[in-house]
C-alpha cells in the first residue's frame, strides 16, 4: 500500500517550532486517520471483523446460559448479564492483536519507512496505529452492545454507569494494544506476529473471568492467576458498572493494569521503534 504524498500536508514544515507532545498528538491523529481510511476502504475486513463479535454474543448468549447459570454470582439475573461485559473485554483484546499485525505489515512493505522518512514525531507512527485501533475496536463494541440490547442484555445500574463500563474497556484495550505492538516490533513479520499474539491474548482471556466466575476453577493455582489476571480486573469491572457487583475494587485495579502497561510498554516500543533498520 502506498502512502499518500500529502499525508502530512498539514503539519508545519521542518523547522517550525512545535513542542515534542503537540508534534506527537498532531502526527499520531494524522497517521491514525490514515490507518482508518486504510480499513475503510477493505470491506471484506470490515465485514468479517464485525462479524466475530456478534458471534460471540449470540453463542454464548444462547448456548452456554443452561450450564453456567447456576454457578453465577448473587445479583445476576442470566448468564447473559454476567458474559456481556466480560465478551466486551474479550473482544478488545483479541481486536489489539490487530495492532501487531497491522504494524507488521506495515513494516514489511516499507509503509513504516515511508512515513518516517516526513517530518513526523517518531512515536507517532506507533500511537497513530494505537489511536486508530481503538476506535475501530469501540465502534465493534457499540454495534455488540446494539445485538446484546436485542437479545435480552441491559445496563441494569444505567444508562451512564453503562457508558462508563464501555470506556474502562477502551481504556484497558487501549493500554494492552501497546503489548502487542511492542510484540510485533520484537517478532517482525506479519505471520509470526500473528502467532505469537494469539498465543500471548489466547489463555490470558481463557483464563480469567471473562466467560466464568472464578470461584468455579478447579484447580487452586489456576484460579488464583485468574483472580490476578489484568483481564479479569477489567471483566470484573466492566461487569460492575454495566450491571452490578461491588465496583470500586476492580476500577482501582483495571486503572493501576492500564497505567503499569502504558508507563511499561509504551517507552519500550517508541525505544524499540527508533532502533529499526
Amino acid at each position: 500500500m502506498s502512502t499518500p504524498a500529502g499525508l502530512f500536508s498539514g503539519a508545519p514544515v521542518p523547522g517550525a517550532r512545535r513542542s515534542a507532545p503537540s508534534a506527537a498528538l498532531h502526527d499520531g491523529w494524522v497517521v491514525a486517520k490514515r490507518n482508518l481510511k486504510h480499513f475503510t476502504r477493505k470491506p471484506r475486513l470490515l465485514v468479517f471483523s464485525t462479524i466475530q463479535p456478534v458471534m460471540f454474543v449470540l453463542l454464548f448468549a444462547f448456548v452456554f446460559d443452561g450450564a453456567v447459570r447456576g454457578a453465577l454470582p448473587d445479583g445476576f439475573s442470566s448468564y447473559l448479564a454476567y458474559v456481556m461485559p466480560g465478551i466486551f473485554v474479550q473482544s478488545t483484546t483479541f481486536r489489539m492483536t490487530q495492532t501487531a499485525v497491522g504494524l507488521a505489515e506495515d513494516l514489511e512493505r516499507g509503509v513504516i519507512d515511508r512515513i518516517r522518512s516526513m517530518p513526523v514525531a517518531r512515536s507517532a507512527v506507533l500511537m497513530g496505529r494505537t489511536l486508530a485501533d481503538l476506535v475501530r475496536g469501540m465502534a465493534v463494541i457499540v454495534l455488540m452492545v446494539a445485538v446484546g440490547l436485542l437479545v435480552g442484555f441491559e445496563f441494569e445500574r444505567g444508562v451512564l454507569p453503562g457508558i462508563a463500563s464501555l470506556l474502562i474497556v477502551g481504556l484497558f484495550g487501549y493500554a494492552f494494544s501497546w503489548v502487542f505492538v511492542y510484540v510485533a516490533l520484537m517478532v517482525r513479520g506479519a505471520e509470526s506476529t500473528q502467532a505469537a499474539s494469539f498465543v500471548f491474548a489466547f489463555p490470558l482471556t481463557f483464563i480469567s473471568s471473562v466467560f466464568v466466575p472464578t470461584q468455579t476453577y478447579s484447580i487452586a493455582w489456576l484460579a488464583v492467576i485468574a483472580r490476578n489476571s489484568p483481564v479479569t480486573a477489567a471483566a470484573d469491572a466492566a461487569r460492575a458498572l454495566a450491571v452490578t457487583g461491588p465496583i470500586v475494587e476492580p476500577l482501582t485495579r483495571t486503572l493501576i493494569w492500564s497505567a503499569v502497561l502504558l508507563l511499561v510498554f509504551v517507552p519500550l516500543s517508541v525505544a524499540r521503534f527508533r532502533r529499526i533498520d
